[in-house]
């Protein structure tokens, strides 16, 4: 398990409270460009209506919470994509380096994500669905949403691995969300 350095404790309640104000909105749409799916169509939150879709940022291997997020997003989408939850990682460059797309593909072959991958540039949709929302600790924050688009659980960053409650509560949230009907 990571630990947290002390300065990032302090900030895990105010996450915690923009979490509370966003949980009961309808996600709004991402601003992602249809050049920049990397191994799959483009999608929309509207086009997802009727799944229950889990949406993570990531950034490179090198992030510690990403790579130990990882097998748990694949083990997600492999347990219950035939069951309605689509997947879909949002790659936001953090280097000093130029953002390459193929880049971004061998990552995500790396972590082994089978499911729809596409580059959020300049951070415009964390921007509009979490880091406008006052200050936040954390840019690899996950969003649940329900059938109708609508948010009901945010995991507001880190790491979540089987084991922990973390993973365990978004799970359920899951599960939840699968057992509802329209």
């Amino acid at each position: 398990m990571w630990l947290l350095p002390v300065a990032l404790l302090f900030c895990l309640p105010q996450a915690f409270a923009d979490e509370a104000k966003l949980v009961g909105l309808p996600a709004p749409a991402w601003l992602i460009a249809k050049p920049d799916w990397q191994n799959s169509p483009p999608l929309s939150v509207a086009r997802l209506r009727g799944k229950v879709v889990l949406i993570r940022w990531w950034t490179a291997p090198t992030c510690p919470f990403c790579k130990a997020s990882a097998p748990a997003l694949n083990a997600f989408h492999k347990k219950y994509a035939g069951r309605g939850l689509q997947v879909v990682g949002f790659y936001h460059h953090k280097a000093d380096t130029r953002l390459e797309p193929a880049q971004v593909k061998e990552w995500a072959a790396d972590f082994g994500f089978k499911f729809p991958v596409a580059i959020d540039r300049d951070w415009r949709t964390l921007r509009r669905w979490w880091l406008d929302h006052d200050d936040k600790a954390w840019t690899s924050v996950s969003f649940l949403l329900d059938r109708k688009g609508v948010i009901r659980h945010i995991h507001p960053g880190g790491q979540y691995v089987e084991g922990d409650p973390a993973h365990a509560s978004l799970q359920r949230a899951i599960e939840t969300l699968l057992a509802e009907k329209d």
